[in-house]
């Protein structure tokens, strides 16, 4: 199970009382975090998702904060931070960062359709909209700067079948990185994959664990997200769900012409990043009891975006 900081009941209840939503009541750890510890928590006057952080600086707390406010204010499905009775938001709790906030409705998609996907899609839209005009600034830690310096050294440990791989999707990203960032930027998700989306029926009820999101480039989200919710298992695209995705996406934010020519390119991108943080956590944490992502799914889907037959529709 990856909670990599356990609780003990009465710490917790301590924790809990300035918030005023009476008693706790019952409290478990979540399996499916893979960098920070979240717990349900249920109170008498609701359920909750308490997050410990343990990656990333503190000085970064304030900026999530702020960004699901913003989104939350704009109506959108996201587990804003809750505030203490004395208007706390960011507290301490085991020597860690930690956040208090509702807990969305809804279940993860293990099999996505064209319906979710044009759900996702929209929804993407409407974060980057919200932001667009005023992104509060972020710089990733998982940016482009990051995967040219953390690449090569990976790329030493992979068996040469795989190495060419990599290192050519490395050129491309140094090549194209002047275009890259000049491309029209927002607030990012940065992480939109099916087990941070949550749906009531057909109903998309809420998105959840914002910890990667920065402000970048929209069209790098896109990809992160599109590369999620429609691959198959080997890697290629499934052509349904992903005009339904873009198709969603462009109604309601149509792209520009330098955006539909790096797209292709784009998608290649998202693919090393994720690539690459798996392979890093599956050395970092080997022989744990934490979850660790397959870093082969992100190979293969690396290998068939070397010919992408998908253009952005609606492109300006």
């Amino acid at each position: 199970m990856s909670v990599f900081t356990p609780l003990e009941r009465h710490e917790l209840e301590v924790f809990l009382s300035p918030y005023g939503l009476g008693r706790l009541r019952d409290f478990q750890g979540i399996a499916a975090g893979s960098e920070n510890s979240n717990f349900f928590v249920s109170l008498e006057q609701g359920e909750y998702v308490l997050t410990l952080v343990e990656r990333g600086p503190v000085t970064d707390l304030p900026f999530f904060i702020e960004l699901l406010d913003v989104l939350h204010d704009a109506g959108l499905p996201v587990p804003y931070a809750l505030r203490t009775q004395d208007g706390e938001a960011l507290r301490s709790l085991a020597e860690k960062p930690a956040l208090l906030q509702p807990r969305l409705s809804g279940k993860h998609v293990r099999e996505a359709n064209a319906h979710h996907c044009q759900e996702v899609g929209s929804l993407l839209a409407r974060i980057h909209l919200a932001t667009r005009d005023a992104p509060i600034e972020r710089r990733s830690d998982r940016g482009l700067d990051w995967m040219l310096a953390e690449g090569p050294s990976q790329a030493l440990k992979l068996p040469e079948t795989e190495l060419p791989l990599l290192r050519d999707a490395l050129a491309e990203i140094a090549d194209l990185k002047p275009r890259i960032l000049a491309l029209p930027r927002a607030n990012l998700h940065a992480d939109l994959f099916r087990d941070n989306v949550l749906f009531d029926g057909n109903h998309l009820a809420g998105v959840i664990d914002f910890y990667n999101a920065c402000s970048g480039p929209m069209l790098y989200d896109l990809a992160i997200t599109l590369n999620d919710w429609c691959s198959h298992e080997d890697g290629s695209l499934d052509g349904a769900r992903a005009r339904a995705l873009l198709g969603a996406y462009a109604a309601l934010r149509p792209f520009t012409a330098a955006e539909a020519e790096l797209w292709p390119a784009m998608l290649r991108v998202a693919c090393v990043r994720f690539w690459l943080s798996r392979l890093i956590a599956a050395e970092s944490f080997a022989g744990q009891e934490v979850l660790i992502h397959d870093p082969g799914e992100f190979q293969r889907r690396l290998a068939q975006r070397q010919q992408v037959n998908l253009p952005l529709p609606f492109a300006l």
